[in-house]
């Protein structure tokens, strides 16, 4: 189906408006992937907050161009569908799982922080923990060495709370035994 150009141009401006706001571009091969396989996929990606579109390749060029993902146009090549995600790992992380169970979604490459990834790149990408996951283990380490100590003065107060206990019942029973 042709575009006329009015219609490239809009879908220009909505991908470049797509990169503009976004960290990460993965793109993959679909050939080969039933409707019904391509529609889960895109709804998990809607839910992930990834952004896939089925773009040609020309147009895509066009819109990267003067962005992050530039470094990325040579990889345009074939049949792709394209993931952008504000979040710096979603995108990768769909397409990846995506991509363990069906083997005809092949990864191409992407591109993060103006640098191309590789097929490698964007499966190490994939692995990163979370935004979510990430903060929490960094409030787990602030808080752990608070936890400690917190343990500690405990123990030295259960400690001196024994120690202090034993000398007060002294003096009574020496008392007592007067």
């Amino acid at each position: 189906m042709s575009l006329n150009r009015s219609e490239k141009e809009a879908v220009i401006t909505e991908v470049t408006g797509l990169a503009a706001n976004a960290q990460t571009l993965v793109m993959a091969e679909y050939r080969g992937i039933t409707v019904a396989d391509m529609t889960r996929l895109r709804s998990t990606a809607r839910s992930a907050g990834v952004s896939l579109s089925v773009l040609k390749n020309t147009l895509a060029r066009r819109a990267v161009a003067g962005s992050p993902f530039e470094v990325a146009s040579d990889q345009m090549t074939g049949p792709l569908i394209y993931g952008f995600s504000v979040d710096a790992v979603a995108a990768a992380k769909v397409v990846s799982e995506f991509a363990k169970t069906n083997d005809k979604l092949v990864i191409r490459g992407g591109a993060f922080a103006g640098k191309a990834l590789d097929v490698n790149g964007v499966k190490q990408l994939a692995n990163i923990p979370s935004k979510e996951v990430l903060l929490a283990q960094l409030c787990g380490l602030l808080m752990s060495p608070i936890s400690r100590t917190a343990v500690v003065l405990g123990a030295l107060a259960a400690k001196k709370g024994e120690g202090a206990e034993p000398a007060a019942e002294a003096p009574a029973a020496e008392a007592a035994a007067a």
